[in-house]
């Protein structure tokens, strides 16, 4: 499945190399042309196959290669690595995390002091990142530096399953944050469309929504479609509070989020079809984050945008969950939503 093998493969931002590796290797016979762009962006172009008019609307659909992670900023003495954060990473999920560190998978361990050595006052709060290490076995700096370089990137050493709930059909997997966006992305580049399709794979968007930035200049669409892996908070709260989104209930349209308005004709255009064709899907209720539109809707005169996304648990932590039915609806959505825009934006 193309979902297990883009999570598992390791493309923390700026090093995505081995992520667009596989997923220009799944969409070559669907494009009528492929590119790589300066920054690392993978943009697919699929002529319109279905329009009935002379001038098709020059739609982008993008989702980022990119993921969280870690790179390596310096040695210490015992042999153990100093490391920064690449992208928005919590400190509580990073404790006795095992990595793999650059191109030859090093295997590490984060490592802080075991509770039994921590002051009572000290064990409820939540180790910084910047007093952990990376133990990588080494006995000290010059071992290490045999192993791992400055500038090496780590990522979590997860892989891809499924769960046991037959009814969620759900996986776990590293990087769902946007391998969920990116394999709907594939899928919709498989569909005879009434559009001309710029599927863009993006870099970096961890770091800023770099890719999505110069790959929209670049396209110059007419309208866009951001795909994510979302916020998901739906597992019982002692307080009653409404859950950004819910697993099981379908692609999640963003009205807003920190980086950007949705276009209401698209956020319309989403609704509307969701309720034609029996599809369910639900609203994130959070004006939280950001996504590729961020950048997108700015480019040259702005870009009419929207963001769907596929529900995932514990994103920018070492493993996601999320609903192979959700991911297969919005795929659906997306499909009978663009076939509707055969005359343009309404």
């Amino acid at each position: 499945m193309l979902l297990e093998k883009i999570s598992n493969a390791r493309g923390v931002s700026g090093n995505e190399k081995g992520v667009r590796q596989v997923l220009r290797e799944a969409v070559a016979e669907y494009c009528d042309d492929i590119k790589v762009d300066a920054l690392g962006n993978l943009i697919c172009y699929k002529k319109a196959r279905t329009a009935t008019t002379d001038k098709p609307l020059r739609l982008m659909v993008s989702a980022h290669m990119d993921e969280v992670g870690l790179i390596v900023t310096g040695f210490n003495g015992d042999g153990t690595l100093r490391f920064g954060c690449v992208g928005g990473i919590d400190g509580r999920v990073l404790v006795a995390r095992t990595v793999l560190i650059g191109d030859t998978e090093v295997p590490g361990v984060i490592g802080c002091s075991p509770i039994h050595l921590v002051p009572a006052e000290a064990r409820t709060k939540a180790v910084d990142a910047d007093k952990l290490v990376i133990d990588i076995g080494a006995t000290d700096e010059a071992s290490a530096r045999k192993l791992v370089s400055l500038g090496d990137y780590a990522c979590f050493a997860v892989t891809y399953e499924p769960l046991l709930d037959g009814q969620l059909r759900a996986v776990k997997g590293k990087a769902f944050d946007d391998r969920a966006g990116c394999t709907v992305l594939v899928e919709l580049l498989k569909e005879d469309l009434p559009v001309d399709l710029y599927a863009c794979f993006t870099s970096q968007e961890e770091v800023g929504l770099r890719g999505a930035r110069v790959a929209a200049y670049a396209v110059d669409p007419d309208a866009a479609i951001a795909l994510e892996g979302t916020i998901c908070d739906d597992l019982p709260k002692e307080q009653d509070k409404t859950p950004v989104t819910e697993v099981g209930k379908g692609p999640a349209i963003t009205f807003m989020d920190r980086s950007f308005i949705a276009d209401q004709r698209l956020v319309k255009l989403l609704t509307s079809t969701a309720k034609a064709e029996g599809i369910p899907c639900q609203f994130k209720r959070a004006a939280a984050g950001g996504t590729d539109a961020g950048a997108i809707h700015l480019a040259r005169e702005g870009v009419p945008s929207v963001t769907v996304a596929v529900p995932c648990r514990y994103i920018h932590a070492p493993a996601s969950v999320l609903s192979l039915n959700d991911l297969e609806n919005t795929v659906q959505l997306l499909a009978a939503a663009i076939k509707r825009m055969n005359g343009g934006l309404a």
